[in-house]
């Protein structure tokens, strides 16, 4: 059985939770999210516990309840304080600027990368090297971080690139002569 997944799921005060068949629905102070279970896993809420079982005793149910009991207690830090992602820009002339609803890059490359925000997602840029990336889905804040770093991913001789702050690029030496 999953550790994970035995532990319930407390909701603070401030946030409305409903369970409606498999989908998990919780509204808070940073908006509203839902999530639907998978059929194996049985979602029970109990005053202000949600509880996950798995239904059948299989190796699929018990790693799905685990999941499915993180991605509810996701919901509730969602709507309760929301998630952040930072990204740190490296290299000569590479930026970030708002324009608009719009954040522009200059990348290296021969024009700016212009990426257009999702609804939901919030983008700041406090420096021209640095962007954090806010909002209450933490797949979607994930997801935008990771476009982001796509357009120029972080390269190994010179460490030139787009990278989450904190993460380690491993460095190569450069041709010996």
């Amino acid at each position: 059985m999953s550790r994970i997944g035995k532990r319930p799921v407390t909701i603070p005060s401030g946030v409305t939770a409903a369970v409606e068949g498999q989908t998990v629905k919780m509204k808070g102070p940073k908006g509203q999210l839902q999530f639907v279970v998978h059929d194996d896993v049985e979602v029970k809420l109990d005053k202000n516990v949600v509880k996950v079982n798995p239904r059948v005793d299989t190796n699929r149910a018990i790693a799905l309840y685990g999941t499915a009991r993180a991605q509810i207690a996701n919901l509730v830090e969602g709507v309760t304080k929301g998630f952040e992602k930072k990204l740190e820009i490296t290299g000569v002339g590479y930026r970030a600027a708002m324009q608009g609803k719009n954040l522009q890059l200059a990348l290296g490359y021969s024009h700016d990368v212009v990426y257009h925000i999702p609804e939901g997602i919030q983008i700041a840029v406090p420096k021209p090297t640095e962007i954090t990336i806010t909002g209450s889905d933490i797949q979607r804040v994930g997801q935008v971080a990771a476009e982001i770093r796509a357009y120029r991913p972080p390269e190994p001789y010179k460490g030139k690139g787009v990278k989450y702050v904190g993460e380690f690029i491993f460095r190569k030496e450069g041709k010996k002569k």
